[in-house]
């Protein structure tokens, strides 16, 4: 299924389709504020097993983060931080980011492994904050950007709905993605560092 929606106000019919696949256990891909992202409703272990098999990694050894709708989401699933870590996460977010946390008890097991955190993502981009918004809880992340594949395939929506459609329950048409990933920070040590640099200039 392919469905249209738009940023500045997303149609609430189409939004309670999207809902209903991801309640369903379905997987969907959605736009961000980078390149377009593959998940599922964190709390079906079913749905992101199958993510995990196709991407040919273990779940607990991968590189998956959450999107959360604001920063109210962080004590659900992260370990209380410093207020100089919430400051810089204030000042990014909505944005290209993805912060590396201490993962608290929340968190599924099947998402720690030994590594003991989470990766949080607020995207800059109203149509997927608000199916997690309504959702009520996280949706799972990982891009469809692929390194090998022609652009084209992973930043046209109707290209990436073609490629994806037997895997893939949903796929929502938000305008043309990017082929930029997120940058990444590890805010787990003392000092935040940026452990891969993409879309987005951090401010300090």
């Amino acid at each position: 299924m392919l469905i249209k929606l738009y940023e500045e106000n997303p149609n609430q019919r189409e939004i309670e389709k999207v809902l209903e696949v991801l309640r369903n256990g379905g997987i969907i891909i959605y736009p961000t504020d980078t390149v377009y992202g593959l998940g599922c409703d964190i709390t079906n272990v079913k749905a992101v097993e199958k993510i995990a098999h196709y991407k040919k990694v273990q779940i607990e050894k991968s590189n998956m983060s959450f999107i959360c709708s604001d920063l109210s989401h962080l004590s659900d699933y992260a370990k209380p931080i410093s207020n100089t870590i919430f400051k810089l996460l204030k000042r990014n977010l909505p944005g290209p980011f993805t912060f590396i946390l201490e993962a608290n008890s929340n968190v599924p097991k099947y998402f720690k492994g030994k590594k003991k955190t989470v990766g949080i993502r607020v995207p800059d981009n109203n149509i997927i904050r608000e199916i997690v918004h309504q959702l009520g809880n996280p949706i799972l992340s990982t891009s469809v950007y692929d390194e090998d594949e022609v652009i084209e395939y992973t930043t046209d929506p109707e290209l990436i709905h073609e490629k994806f459609e037997d895997f893939a329950d949903l796929v929502i048409d938000g305008g043309y993605g990017d082929n930029v990933a997120s940058t990444v920070i590890d805010c787990t040590m003392d000092v935040p560092t940026i452990v891969r640099q993409g879309k987005g200039v951090v401010q300090e």
